[in-house]
């Protein structure tokens, strides 16, 4: 564990939000797991409950039954004490590429925040085995291909279970090694997993969850960012800031809507004056760019309550009651709540690309960006003819763009009959969740590459003698002078491609400070 870490993550108390488990996203806060002898005991008890009725000869699914559709084939006792080795075994079939780092240290928090409500009949030893493997930081090596989503996320978390026994590969000290290596040099004994808590690892929500969350918060800066873009574009198109008018807005009550108005509103005053020029009415993508950009902003805090519901869950099964000594056997892994955001949240991202995209167009385009050069190039008068600007970013854009609205097709509605018809009815909430992150990332690049050209357009037109530096918000001014430190203003044509990457990183990354 580092220990330069200061901040610390308390888990097993209240519930969680998803601004405190996305600090651990990355490694740079401590997990602590309660330790009081009350929670102790909580987490215990449904172990100790399930290992008597064990003892009773009780049936018990997935402890004395096999598994799915085989949960009328009797295991007998002596037996069941293998049961989570062979099912993590058996669903070591993985395939695609690996989840980051990052992501795989969110699957573990999602992971334990769902254990400790202490309904899923594992001992307190497994959790705090979680919670070294965060802050040790050694991470299972997952592979995102192989989930329906019901039962959970059973292929995927299969590798953090083996990972708890020390079989499979982990991510540690920056490269790829053996689960056993790991534990070892970190003094971290492997388990044997109990009766249960192999199905309790794996048969919930956890990957599709942790995906979701992660896809939310570059939603959510996503949103600030186009906002930003299109006070930006407005300027460089010498468009009507009266199009965001606050009485405008105040006749549609969509709070969100009414938000991203504001915030292009502001962008666009110095000293309270409004900029005032271009069409009497601009074209949809700069006079709808709150309608469109509003849809998202106003339905994040449902994504952001149904995320935290499906976070703070019990989600695997059976459900063990300790206090009461039952035994419940039902559906919680199913899931279709998450399927659900992440299809609506790939839409309303494709949604976003797409308005980024018809910005551009405009951007480049000398029949509509009234007096801009070509294609937004810098070049002198006697090189201009041979220097294309934007003009392939421009095609890159639409590339991206049709990418990502192909893929809004929902994945939830491609429901697979599987496991002899036992998982006859599934979610696909983690290929939905895949989907969405490759969405915005075709966004984010869509972002990046309308973002230089609404910059370069401004710069164009501060040389051309047509805007005033001093005319722009502050708040513009300081966002340009830190994006000219990433990306010089275009003279003659240059390969852009690193650069966009760069962009579409530190928008991942939320570099800029947007909105409060």
């Amino acid at each position: 564990m580092k220990q330069t870490m200061e901040k610390s993550v308390y888990l097993g108390a209240d519930r969680v939000d998803l601004a405190t488990v996305s600090q651990l996203f990355s490694h740079e806060v401590h997990c602590q797991l309660n330790d009081q002898m009350s929670f102790v005991n909580h987490i215990n008890q449904g172990a100790v409950f399930l290992q008597e009725t064990l003892a009773d000869k009780g049936i018990i699914y997935g402890v004395t039954t096999g598994f799915g559709d085989s949960c009328d084939v009797a295991v007998s006792e002596s037996l069941a004490m293998q049961m989570p080795k062979n099912l993590y075994t058996f669903h070591g079939c993985g395939t695609g590429r690996f989840l980051s780092p990052e992501q795989s240290r969110m699957v573990l928090a999602v992971r334990l925040v769902s254990l400790c409500q202490g309904v899923s009949g594992v001992r307190y030893e497994l959790l705090q085995q979680l919670t070294d493997l965060l802050n040790h930081n050694i991470l299972p090596l997952i592979p995102e291909e192989g989930s329906v989503g019901a039962s959970g996320d059973l292929t995927p978390l299969s590798y953090v279970a083996a990972v708890l026994c020390g079989e499979r590969s982990v991510f540690y000290q920056g490269k790829v090694c053996t689960a056993k290596n790991a534990l070892r040099d970190a003094g971290i004994k492997p388990l044997q997993l109990k009766p249960k808590e192999g199905l309790a690892i794996m048969n919930g929500t956890a990957v599709m969850t942790a995906l979701g969350i992660e896809a939310y918060f570059r939603a959510q800066y996503l949103a600030q960012l186009n906002a930003r873009i299109t006070a930006l574009a407005s300027i460089a198109l010498g468009s009507s800031a009266s199009h965001f008018d606050e009485f405008l807005f105040s006749v549609k009550p969509h709070p969100g809507q009414q938000q991203i108005a504001a915030w292009i509103r502001g962008d666009l005053q110095n000293g309270g004056s409004l900029f005032d020029a271009g069409r009497l009415q601009e074209r949809y993508s700069i006079r709808c760019a709150p309608h469109v950009i509003g849809v998202l902003q106003d339905i994040l805090p449902w994504y952001k309550n149904t995320l935290e519901n499906e976070l703070n869950s019990a989600n695997d099964n059976p459900i063990i009651n300790g206090d009461a000594q039952t035994i419940h056997h039902g559906g919680h892994f199913y899931g279709g709540h998450i399927a659900f955001v992440m299809d609506a949240m790939k839409n309303n991202v494709a949604n976003l690309s797409d308005l980024m995209d018809r910005q551009m167009a405009l951007l480049v385009d000398v029949k509509f960006n009234h007096g801009l050069p070509r294609n937004l190039t810098g070049a002198d008068n006697n090189v201009q003819s041979i220097n294309h600007g934007f003009k392939a970013v421009q095609i890159a854009c639409s590339a991206w763009t049709a990418e990502a609205l192909k893929l809004t097709m929902p994945a939830s509605v491609f429901s697979r009959s599987t496991e002899s018809h036992n998982q006859d009815k599934v979610s696909m909430g983690t290929i939905a969740a895949r989907d969405c992150l490759r969405v915005l990332e075709l966004a984010e690049q869509t972002t990046a590459a309308t973002l230089m050209a609404a910059i370069q357009g401004i710069k164009l037109r501060v040389r051309q003698g047509e805007l005033q530096w001093n005319h722009l918000a502050p708040s513009l001014q300081s966002f340009i002078n830190d994006f000219e430190q990433q990306v010089p203003f275009l003279v003659e044509d240059r390969a852009l491609d690193q650069e966009i990457k760069l962009l579409a990183t530190l928008i991942r990354q939320k570099h800029w400070p947007l909105y409060e």
